[in-house]
């Protein structure tokens, strides 16, 4: 077997998870797997006859983890495994589903598969910054989708030195800018007009937000780089920004800090039933399938 130890980990928010989530664990059991439920996923979804654990715990103990939610909750997986190099399958029990990539339907049979050992693996990277002012790191995090920088309440744009190792690229002035991994192109970053990269490119992305020089386009550099990026100020436009890791948020900036943005060491795995293709997720959640009826038909 290649996951004896498995872990479920779910989005207590929700309604109606305690069913699914038990019979993914009876599943799980059925195929002789030693299962555990994430210690907040049992609380709030009342799950008290299966052994809980933290999420260090996990870590330690699991050689898989189920994620059954959004992509938000994939991504929080992500962020609190990322130490321990356990593999995450994601079971869509939420809206979108770019990277929880198995229809809830289809979970049971999804899973079974994929413990039988038939899984394509692929390893998704992630962001680490830190947030400095005056040579002290007030801040640090890492991100698996993107790490923006945005301004701050109802202030005005905010103004942004980009430097790549140490080089200068260009000052912008814009709502935000969003630095993306591959996977998070599919997220904020599409959104905001930027390309879509294969997720098993090495390449860091930078997609501005709303910018003032309508000649501020995306721009794609190699994710062995380490971008720096200034709080600056302009004539007497003064704004705070704020910069968020995924979910995580820092929102005390100032002009004069640097966000120091690069590659993580760790990576993420993540486990696909056979079968799985980029490009058919990207025809079901994006439509690429649909093409414009001639007007004359």
């Amino acid at each position: 077997m290649h996951f004896k130890s498995v872990a479920i980990i779910g989005r207590y928010q929700d309604s109606g998870l305690d069913a699914p989530l038990r019979a993914l664990a009876n599943t799980l059991q059925q195929a002789g797997c030693h299962v555990m439920v994430e210690a907040d996923t049992a609380r709030y979804i009342g799950v008290t006859e299966l052994p809980t654990r933290t999420y260090a715990e996990i870590g330690a103990q699991a050689d898989l983890a189920v994620i059954m939610g959004g992509d938000g909750t994939m991504i929080g997986a992500a962020r609190n495994l990322a130490n321990y190099d356990v593999p995450l399958i994601g079971i869509n029990h939420g809206r979108l589903g770019f990277i929880t990539d198995i229809p809830i339907n289809n979970a049971h049979e999804a899973v079974s598969s994929v413990i039988a050992g038939h899984y394509q693996a692929e390893d998704r990277s992630l962001l680490e910054g830190r947030i400095v002012r005056d040579g002290e790191v007030l801040y640090s995090g890492i991100a698996l989708n993107d790490i923006v920088i945005n301004r701050a309440g109802r202030g005005g744009m905010i103004e942004l030195r980009v430097e790549l190792d140490d080089i200068f690229m260009h000052r912008q002035r814009a709502d935000g800018v969003i630095i993306s991994t591959p996977t998070g192109s599919t997220a904020y970053a599409l959104a905001a007009n930027g390309p879509i990269l294969h997720p098993c490119l090495n390449a860091l992305l930078l997609v501005p937000v709303a910018p003032q020089t309508l000649s501020n386009r995306p721009v794609v550099v190699p994710d062995t780089s380490t971008l720096s990026l200034t709080i600056t100020t302009l004539g007497r436009v003064e704004s705070g920004a704020s910069v968020h890791f995924d979910m995580q948020a820092w929102s005390d900036c100032q002009a004069g800090d640097r966000v120091d943005i690069r590659r993580a060491q760790n990576t993420v795995r993540f486990i696909h039933p056979e079968g799985y293709s980029f490009f058919s997720t990207l025809r079901q959640k994006l439509d690429w399938n649909r093409i414009p009826a001639d007007e004359n038909e």
